[in-house]
């Protein structure tokens, strides 16, 4: 055993000649450039749309759905295909998305989305992953094709030269205006709707014994404890608005409001002095028992406000002390109702009474219904720029 060591040493400290050297270059050059062009194979083929399409599960779905777009087919003849719009031209962010990838393999070992109806319970959260992806990338991917340098879009209808030129003004990214432009947009109600159900079924545990509650959606208000059907009350209690708790008596509470009452108008109490933030529509019979404070002048307005005080009953079921879940409610909707289309504005943008006629005008183009839109209001009111300035 020592003779074979002392033979591997001296072999060691032979000089290498120029010939082994040469040879180990040869062979080191030919088995890297062999590696990198299998690799270089690999990379490509896992490009392809036909590797793409090859899981059953994007056959059936997605792949349908681009057929029918016009990055599919269109006057130019020119096809994107699915790795154009997912994955990174340059080396570095290509690695760390085909890295990424790996999970798409678990997730089709485990058959999150093998079935058409298991695909459409997940298609918001895959959409909106890949949203913010592109978000966050400034529409890398886009830009790859679409040029903004080389675009004229003085050659795009009116109304889309329209939108085009505020977008880019706004430095706005592809993504925010072009949500569903090759794939189905999911049914973008179906997140904000199973946060409500939450926010109602944790409603009793969430209150408890808290002194501050928040209207989940619009309930009816009684002057008196109500007995057997409540019925419509005499008043009404918007979205978002806090009130505080005098009294439980099983499924009713007994709370009391305050805010704004503007002089001559006395069956509406607002949020804040000059802004029609609205907390609560009151009967003639209810306005007569609002304590009411010393009358202020507004001066953006002029006109004059006092300070409002209420107390009634409403259903306990209806509010919640989760403010913060109604903010997460409040901001889904937002997203949904708004992003879908365009770049989500951001409720500091403008003052609260703008926002009413904001919402208004934009109504139509979504499919809120009307307490919806009670509540999206409210959210974005409460958060208007001069909300803030406000203290509210």
């Amino acid at each position: 055993m020592s003779g074979r060591m002392a033979r591997f040493r001296e072999w060691l400290k032979k000089p290498v000649g120029i010939g082994t050297m040469a040879a180990v270059a040869v062979l080191s050059a030919g088995g890297a450039l062999a590696a990198w062009g299998t690799f270089s194979v690999v990379i490509e083929k896992t490009n392809s749309l036909e590797f793409c399409i090859s899981c059953h599960s994007m056959q059936a779905t997605v792949f349908q759905e681009y057929k029918k777009s016009p990055h599919f087919s269109n006057a130019s003849g020119v096809r994107a295909i699915c790795s154009d719009c997912h994955v990174p031209k340059e080396f570095g962010p290509k690695m760390v998305a085909k890295v990424m990838a790996v999970k798409d393999l678990w997730h089709t070992a485990l058959g999150t989305i093998d079935t058409p109806e298991k695909f459409e319970q997940n298609r918001l959260h895959l959409a909106k992953t890949v949203w913010a992806k592109m978000e966050a990338t400034d529409s890398r991917e886009c830009r790859s094709c679409h040029k903004q340098d080389a675009m004229d879009i003085h050659k795009q209808t009116p109304k889309a030269a329209t939108v085009m030129a505020k977008g880019l003004e706004r430095g706005e990214t592809c993504i925010s205006c072009h949500k569903g432009i090759a794939h189905k947009l999911p049914d973008m109600s179906s997140g904000y709707r199973t946060l409500l159900t939450d926010i109602k079924t944790a409603a009793p545990s969430a209150s408890g014994s808290a002194k501050t509650l928040y209207a989940i959606e619009t309930t009816p208000f009684h002057a008196e404890r109500p007995s057997g059907e409540a019925g419509k009350g005499d008043g009404s209690v918007f979205p978002l608005t806090h009130v505080k708790v005098l009294e439980r008596d099983g499924d009713l509470l007994k709370v009391e409001l305050s805010g704004w009452v503007q002089e001559g108008v006395k069956r509406l109490l607002v949020a804040a002095k000059g802004r029609r933030i609205f907390e609560l529509s009151m009967t003639e019979k209810l306005a007569g028992t609002v304590t009411l404070g010393e009358a202020e002048s507004d001066p953006d307005t002029g006109l004059s406000w006092q300070t409002g005080t209420v107390a009634g009953w409403v259903k306990a079921s209806a509010f919640t002390a989760d403010e913060a879940g109604l903010s997460a409610y409040g901001a889904e909707m937002a997203s949904a109702a708004c992003g879908a289309c365009h770049s989500q504005p951001q409720p500091g943008h403008y003052p609260a009474n703008q926002w009413m006629g904001i919402i208004k005008d934009m109504k139509d183009g979504t499919a809120l219904t009307a307490e919806d839109l009670r509540f999206l209001q409210s959210y974005y009111q409460l958060r208007a720029k001069d909300m803030v300035a406000h203290g509210g």
